[in-house]
């Protein structure tokens, strides 16, 4: 989608939207690499500006692949990253020195001296001195041709926080409490993450010739909205880019869906009104005009800029009813099919009566949290149901459930009279240990564990035998870290052989778009990729792969194609599921900026589902949870 002239009065920047990061970042690498040759050329040097963050690195994997495939040579770039954790040394694995030689520098033919990346190691005393410095490196180089940014859930670019100014230079800065709680995930602990970092400035960044904004996934999706349609202001410092002159924004359709041409795109200009984007209006009009669908009224339709939709259906009273009875069909009490029965307007096919179902979880606790009252439906109604967890979740453990597990078996082994000295090292390694440093195999091998029987404690509560549950261990999650390897064709592998062994008629899978580079989405990526390789075998023909959410979202309602209700029984059984899951209790490792524990989120998002069929006229339950059909 290219920016048109209509929407011009809600995009100040130009904004290009790509099917998916990847797509999006390949985009942007070979631009870069366009321009990297063009100077080549011309016998001159080419300085660009580097970001770190989940925001670049496909871009950074591209630029690799093209050193390696393409010959593209890097002897004439000179880099500038924009920030660095202060204090930090450069030989921490959290270090943006270390991610930036992880991610491209370690892999291109750079010459060292070209690269500039700000010292967290500097004293105190002279980080004035050594900001003016790097600035004024930035200048001789002959300043920066492509700069690269991503956007902070605060609106930050660099570390420019909320009440940046818009000239300010290279400088100490103080993080914003979002942030640093964004950062958890790499530090392990909240009080590990560093207080400070080192920021070019917004004038600084004002220098590049050309700048990049990039957003991948739904998390960035209202700060890019604020930031490229909403007022420039010191509380958003990304808005500030609204005012260089050659901004391009790419972005994602996860990250588009809050920009107005994406979510109420009949405000934006003349739509090409498919039944889909009907659905969209009609439950956007009934949410804004706070009436139930089948009161809406033709004054409702052009009160709220739905004039021409009038126009082309004629009135409201065949549109308002042909809509609620599709969402009316997307309800239904049997996941797997009510067996015998006209399933001509439900969900999910009646037959064959009972199905193999599998249902993947990312995590060793997304299937009960996402869709334990399915889960158990598909079982109490006798459907073959099996689970697959796909990684062993072993950094999401703290360190004192681990030391209480090593204590004890340390305990009983002694009253055996066995060899302990294992579980002595663990015990010794984990009382020692520093914050942000990574575990030991011996110590992800007993996380590993201890996510294990909370998941099979999980499933058999929700009626599984143990040989309908598997743990995959997916390779790319095991590093100990929480920078993983990117998915590979082992992990694919596992996926089809999975597939192939139970041939199933049902798949469910966790269609969390957040994070497009975090594990859900890795996860799904391999599902995708192993369906696409199997899609010729007969039983696939039969095999429906249907979608979940995460802890934190829900699907659009529009979007929902089944939404299985369940009574306060029913939501309460599913919470006992989640009591399983100890070592995700009270406070997990990775909350998130939610302080709610995962069952009272799961509890209000199903809650909060089933309040807006009702707000829409549809019937009133408990709870539900919702799905959206994936086709090939």
């Amino acid at each position: 989608m290219h920016l048109k002239y209509e929407y011009k009065h809600f995009e100040k920047i130009p904004v290009k939207i790509w099917k998916d990061a990847a797509e999006g970042s390949e985009h942007v690498a070979r631009s870069i690499a366009l321009a990297i040759r063009q100077k080549q050329q011309d016998g001159e040097k080419i300085v660009l500006g580097l970001a770190t963050g989940s925001s670049p690195i496909k871009v950074y994997e591209a630029l690799v692949r093209m050193h390696r495939e393409e010959g593209l040579s890097f002897k004439n770039v000179i880099t500038f990253n924009l920030d660095e954790y202060y204090p930090l040394a450069k030989s921490v694995p959290q270090s943006y020195w270390r991610f930036m030689h992880d991610y491209l520098f370690d892999h291109i033919d750079i010459p060292k001296e070209n690269i500039h990346i700000p010292d967290g190691a500097v004293p105190m005393e002279g980080m004035a001195d050594y900001c003016a410095s790097y600035e004024k490196q930035i200048d001789m180089a002959g300043g920066i041709d492509i700069q690269l940014l991503g956007i902070g859930r605060t609106g930050h670019i660099g570390f420019n926080e909320p009440g940046a100014w818009e000239h300010s230079m290279t400088r100490m800065v103080r993080l914003d409490h979002l942030t640093r709680r964004d950062a958890i995930k790499d530090f392990m602990q909240e009080d590990a993450v560093p207080y400070r970092a080192i920021t070019m400035g917004v004038g600084s960044i004002f220098k590049a010739r050309t700048v990049y904004l990039m957003a991948w996934g739904e998390h960035k999706a209202t700060v890019l909205r604020d930031a490229v349609e909403g007022p420039i202001s010191t509380s958003l410092p990304a808005s500030f880019l609204q005012n260089h002159p050659n901004v391009r924004v790419m972005i994602d359709q996860s990250a588009s869906e809050m920009l107005t041409r994406v979510r109420t795109p009949w405000l934006a200009g003349s739509c090409n009104w498919t039944e889909d984007l009907i659905c969209k209006a009609v439950v956007w009009l009934s949410q804004q005009s706070n009436k139930p669908i089948l009161k809406l009224t033709d004054e409702d339709y052009n009160e709220h800029g739905l004039s021409e939709l009038i126009m082309e259906e004629a009135n409201s009273y065949e549109l308002n009813i042909r809509i609620f009875n599709r969402l009316q069909h997307t309800i239904s009490g049997w996941p797997g099919g009510k067996p015998h029965a006209d399933d001509s307007n439900r969900p999910e096919r009646a037959e064959p009566a009972q199905k193999r179902v599998i249902i993947f979880s990312p995590h060793p606790d997304d299937d009960v949290i996402s869709m334990g009252a399915t889960f158990m439906r598909l079982v109490d109604q006798g459907h073959h149901v099996h689970v697959a967890y796909q990684t062993s979740g072993n950094i999401a453990v703290h360190d004192y459930d681990a030391l209480r597990y090593a204590e004890f078996m340390a305990e009983y082994g002694k009253t055996q009279g066995a060899d302990t000295s294992h579980y002595d090292e663990v015990i010794a390694f984990l009382n020692s240990k520093n914050p942000a440093e990574p575990d030991s195999e011996a110590v992800r091998k007993i996380k590993g564990l201890i996510r294990r029987g909370e998941a099979r404690g999980g499933a058999r509560y929700c009626g599984l035998e143990d040989d309908h549950i598997h743990f995959l261990d997916m390779p790319f999650y095991e590093t100990g870290k929480t920078r993983k390897k990117p998915l590979g064709a082992a992990d694919i592998q596992i996926i089809q052989d999975l597939l192939e062994t139970i041939q199933p008629h049902q798949v469910y899978a966790a269609g969390d778009l957040a994070d497009p580079h975090g594990t859900h989405r890795v996860c799904l990526d391999a599902i995708f990729e192993a369906f696409r390789n199997l899609k010729d075998r007969p039983w696939m023909e039969n095999c429906w792969l249907w979608l979940y959410r995460g802890a934190w979202h829900e699907w659009a309602i529009d979007e929902i194609e089944m939404a299985v209700p369940f009574s306060p029984p029913q939501l309460r059984k599913k919470r006992q599921a989640i009591f399983m899951h100890q070592s995700q209790k009270d406070r997990p490792p990775f909350p998130g900026d939610d302080n709610r524990e995962f069952w009272q989120r799961a509890e209000d998002r199903n809650r909060e589902t089933a309040r807006l069929y009702r707000a829409l006229g549809l019937a009133e339950y408990e709870a539900m949870e919702a799905f959206v059909r994936w086709k090939i």
